[in-house]
């Protein structure tokens, strides 16, 4: 007996398709619709035979299963055959029949040559000439010597093949950061390598965590790839009626709600892939496909659910066209792995997008939604995080209305932007806030601050700029805690640093904070930011400062020296001057373009609190009324003013204030020493006061109370006619 001979098992990883001398059809390496009607064997071609019992022939090696060569021994034998006689049991193949896949080369081709897939990508499928197998000049292989196969996606022979093709899918896959990246990661890795189609189905809603969902279970078509090829509706994957748009997700239902017990129930409760002609999908595919799409007979699709960490989550249908080879029981272990990783990146997606939700509502709710309209002053602001996987952090601005038509302007960086550092900002934030509606001159405000970031941690800094600005006296009182200075544009196109106290960060302690007061003049536009806008790895802070008071300079001169230029635009401007390596932290920004109220628009007068008062102070509204032409104002002002000055002198052991503002609106303030606020209330029918407020809320188009160190000021605005 010949010890070169060798029994070989066929395998399903080593048929041959059929139609070989068929003319290949190049294919689109990006996935298809299965719409190719069965293939036809072409004329002489022969069907592969598999191996059988001393069949093998002579002149080349024999081959394993799986592609494994025999050994060396072997080889050498087989290298140095020659043709048996007639009779023997072995005979010299002829080039019309095949030969097996997988031979030895021969001794005479040391280089043979076997394909080496690349470490990080997909093994490579035959789609265009370009890709097929090196062959000589009469297109046959010049390992086995017949005939090329057909162009198209060719099936993974070799159990080394699969291993390959699911390492690189699931490192794509994995690549993925959210929902959608993980599902054309799927799609994409698989098409048209494993399969020609695939639907990926997700629950809608997806749970979150340990969320435990309520209601049906409902699936939604997420994606569909597949390989565009010609119009036809013979046998495929069509559905009855050929449907315009041509696209695969426009055939098949978008939503399937999945019923308790039903035949889809039970394949998803088993998580196991299954073949589409398993007893159990052929019921669940109608199910979750719908009745007009038509799913190809026999083990050429794979329904495959995705489970995550705890529950199922959805569904994948791997397709392949009829001319391919069908899928084998091994291709059902790939659907599994790929199966899990896409499910449990979707899991991870879903996580992720959860904390980044809460993350952007977290930091929505720290910064002011909106930014008030005081009278006197026009505000802008900016917010940038530092990236977008880090949408929080500690940096925040704020603008607070203060009594007599001032407002306060605070900016401030807590160290850090991470989630603790937003909470630790929103902390600051809310007790500067507090310690504004007290009127607390700026150096108290920041002492308070001080002493509430110690208690919130030894370890929590902040650097702060708190800023009054009155529109009256035209001036801005600045105290800072360690933050970069403010830029003031003047008018004229001319930008300055103001030199202001740095002062010691929030948070240290011990330490005293100065406050200086600076002139404001109309048309000038005051800028708060933070070190994230002017200091990076690539440049120091005084080099950012610099620049950016360069850059204020030139964005008002294309204004001119009599027209200050938008903060809308102003902002967006000083934002492109960060470079591509200047986003190292995140960046707030508030400009301030002082408007002030003139002189002339401003009447002010002290009242002694006596029975006296009222009636004086409705003379002086009137006269204050008739010389801004505004005397059709005049009952209802002087009906207000009488009900608040009354209040005012019935407590008060100073004298009072009174002072009336024309802006856009008329503004009336009375201020007196008692710091008890007043509170609107119900008066009976039997009280002979208590009504002085109502009249205020009925008339009035805003009204307030605001407590000050010294008292207290009571308000309200009249709409200018």
């Amino acid at each position: 007996m010949d010890s070169t001979r060798v029994t070989e098992h066929p395998t399903s990883h080593e048929r041959r398709q059929s139609g070989a001398g068929r003319p290949s059809t190049p294919a689109d390496p990006r996935g298809a619709l299965l719409r190719t009607p069965e293939p036809q064997r072409a004329p002489g071609a022969l069907p592969a035979q598999p191996a059988r019992t001393g069949d093998a022939p002579t002149g080349s090696a024999p081959s394993t299963p799986y592609g494994r060569h025999g050994s060396s021994a072997t080889q050498a034998s087989a290298s140095t055959d020659t043709p048996s006689p007639s009779g023997t049991g072995a005979s010299t193949p002829s080039p019309a029949s095949p030969g097996p896949e997988h031979s030895q080369p021969s001794a005479s081709e040391p280089d043979a040559h076997r394909p080496r897939p690349a470490p990080e990508g997909i093994p490579a499928q035959p789609g265009t000439e370009g890709d097929r197998p090196s062959g000589n000049s009469t297109g046959t292989d010049r390992r086995t010597g017949q005939g090329q196969p057909h162009a198209g996606p060719m099936p993974m022979r070799r159990d080394g093949d699969r291993l390959r093709f699911v390492g690189a899918a699931t490192r794509r896959i994995a690549r993925g950061i959210d929902l959608d990246e993980i599902v054309m990661g799927l799609c994409r890795a698989t098409v048209p390598t494993f399969s020609d189609a695939i639907l990926v189905y997700l629950r809608d809603p997806l749970p979150v965590g340990d969320e435990r969902p309520t209601g049906p279970l409902v699936l939604r078509l997420r994606r569909t790839d597949r390989i565009p090829e010609e119009r036809d509706t013979e046998n495929g994957f069509m559905p009855a009626l050929r449907p315009e748009p041509n696209e695969l997700s426009a055939m098949t239902a978008e939503l399937c709600e999945v019923r308790p017990g039903g035949a889809l129930a039970e394949v998803l409760r088993g998580v196991r892939p299954v073949f589409a002609d398993a007893p159990a999908a052929r019921a669940a595919l109608p199910e979750l496909l719908g009745d007009e799409l038509i799913v190809p007979t026999g083990q050429r699709a794979i329904l495959a659910p995705l489970r995550g960490r705890r529950r199922v989550i959805g569904a994948a249908l791997f397709v392949r066209r009829p001319e391919r080879m069908a899928f084998e029981t091994d291709d059902l272990l790939v659907a599994a792995q790929l199966a899990t990783h896409s499910a449990l990146g979707i899991d991870k997606a879903v996580l992720y997008g959860r904390e980044a939700y809460i993350a952007d509502e977290l930091q929505r709710t720290m910064l002011p939604e909106t930014l008030p309209r005081p009278t006197g002053v026009r505000l802008a602001s900016r917010y940038l995080p530092a990236a977008e996987t880090a949408r929080v952090g500690g940096d925040w601005y704020d603008a607070i209305p203060l009594p007599g038509s001032r407002v306060a302007l605070v900016v401030g960086d807590v160290m850090g932007h991470s989630m603790t550092s937003a909470a630790i900002m929103g902390q600051l934030r809310t007790t500067a806030q507090t310690l504004a509606g007290l009127d607390l001159p700026p150096q108290e405000v920041l002492h308070h601050l001080d002493e509430q970031a110690q208690r919130l941690g030894t370890d929590r800094m902040a650097t702060c700029l708190y800023a009054v600005y009155d529109p009256v006296a035209h001036r801005i009182t600045i105290a800072n805690a360690g933050h970069p200075p403010p830029v003031l544009l003047h008018l004229g196109g001319r930008a300055e640093v103001l030199r202001v106290p740095p002062g010691a960060p929030i948070g240290v302690g011990g330490v005293d904070f100065e406050a200086v007061e600076l002139d404001a003049p109309a048309g000038a536009t005051l800028l708060l930011y933070t070190d994230g806008l002017v200091e990076s790895r690539l440049r120091d802070v005084w080099t950012g400062i610099e620049q950016l008071r360069e850059k204020l300079a030139a964005t008002a001169q294309l204004t001119g020296p009599d027209h200050p230029p938008p903060l809308e635009a102003l902002c967006d401007e000083v934002l492109d001057m960060l470079g591509p390596g200047d986003r190292d932290d995140d960046i707030a920004l508030l400009a301030a373009r002082f408007d002030g109220i003139a002189p002339s628009d401003v009447a002010y007068w002290h009242l002694e609190p006596e029975d006296a008062a009222p009636g004086r102070a409705r003379r002086l509204a009137r006269r204050a009324l008739s010389r801004w032409g505004m005397e059709d104002m005049s009952d209802s002002v002087e009906l207000l003013v009488s009900e608040v000055v009354t209040n005012a002198v019935r407590y008060a052991s100073r004298p009072v204030t009174l002072r009336l503002l024309r802006t856009d609106v008329l503004r009336c303030e009375v201020g007196d020493d008692v710091p008890q606020l007043p509170r609107l209330r119900q008066a009976r029918a039997t009280d002979e006061g208590g009504r002085g407020l109502y009249l205020v809320n009925k008339l009035a188009r805003r009204w307030g109370a605001t407590r000050l160190s010294t008292g207290k000021v009571v308000w309200f605005e009249l709409s200018r006619g």
